[in-house]
């Protein structure tokens, strides 16, 4: 390949770290926020700037060449040094140096965020960093150094958990994910979980979210006769479609205590379906702020402090 002599642009760079993170264009295109052609193009234009081939596309999923593994360490550290000098000079230049950002998902935002910072009596202004397509796309926002923390759920079966890897968290408690749906007028479930030949009718997150991921998991070791007839990336959508009896879904308990309470909403299963997942908070590698960098040891003397008592 013959390097052509161009303009460089530091999206590339972000680019080709995300699709070496997914190893799947569409994937890395969801992230990036961008069409798949417009992925592909990019990729093209970095790789013809450099002079080599980043990218084996001869295998699926594809895989990086030599030479786009001794990128990516080099790519990695450009991006990281400049995300820093950015917030930096951002910190000396505007007056929302205090505000913390937080990368979230959806559930998370609403059930345990508010009691969560509350509790952690650090005074300062939070706001949540713009929402993303994918769970692939919360994670970025630590890498790219658009929010100052991750708040996410977390479960070693998702692969994507491994891109984490290397950035410190701390664990913060445990939640229940359980399948549910409406009752019929005795009661029971409308869309009962079960091994037989009829179609289950299937409230499904899509492919993106973190509970995509998770329930691709366990469905590829138990399967279900489930057809989908609705998907929504939120559990809040899944939800109310449950509510109306439409059929059933996996919904983190937090979200519909007061319903399963009411009965409004029933288990559909005995409680071998039901998931349980990790609540985690993630530094990035660099502070974005000293105030960042205030709140990560504040809370993490308060999680030694509550390990030792509960020893």
């Amino acid at each position: 390949m013959n390097g052509k002599a161009g303009c460089l642009e530091l999206k590339w760079f972000e680019d080709f770290l995300s699709l070496a993170r997914c190893l799947n264009f569409s994937r890395a295109a969801s992230e990036r926020n961008i069409t798949q052609p417009a992925l592909s193009r990019r990729i093209k234009q970095l790789e013809e700037w450099l002079g080599v081939c980043l990218i084996s596309r001869k295998t699926y999923p594809i895989q990086l060449t030599p030479e786009g593994r001794e990128f990516f360490t080099k790519a990695t550290e450009i991006v990281s040094t400049l995300s820093e000098l950015r917030n930096n000079m951002h910190q000396r230049n505007f007056h929302n140096a205090d505000t913390l950002t937080f990368a979230t998902l959806n559930t998370l935002s609403l059930t345990f965020f508010p009691q969560w910072i509350k509790s952690a009596g650090f005074a300062t202004r939070t706001r949540f960093s713009e929402p993303r397509a994918s769970f692939l796309g919360n994670i970025s926002s630590l890498f790219n150094g658009d929010s100052d923390f991750l708040l996410t759920y977390a479960h070693d079966s998702i692969p994507s958990m491994k891109q984490l890897e290397g950035f410190a968290f701390l664990p913060l408690g445990q939640e229940k994910v359980i399948p549910v749906c409406a009752p019929d007028v005795t009661g029971k479930p409308l869309h009962p979980l079960t091994n037989g030949q009829e179609p289950i009718e299937y409230l499904s997150y899509g492919d993106c979210s973190f509970f995509a991921h998770m329930l691709n998991h366990v469905f590829s070791r138990r399967p279900l006769p489930l057809k989908t007839i609705y998907e929504n990336g939120m559990a809040a959508g899944l939800k109310a479609m449950a509510l109306s009896g439409s059929g059933v879904a996996w919904i983190p308990e937090s979200l519909i205590k007061t319903e399963l309470e009411a009965g409004a909403l029933v288990h559909a299963s005995e409680p071998s379906w039901e998931l349980l997942v990790d609540i985690r908070v993630y530094r990035p590698l660099a502070f974005r702020s000293k105030h960042a960098e205030q709140f990560w040891s504040k809370i993490s003397a308060q999680q030694t402090a509550f390990k030792a008592a509960a020893e």
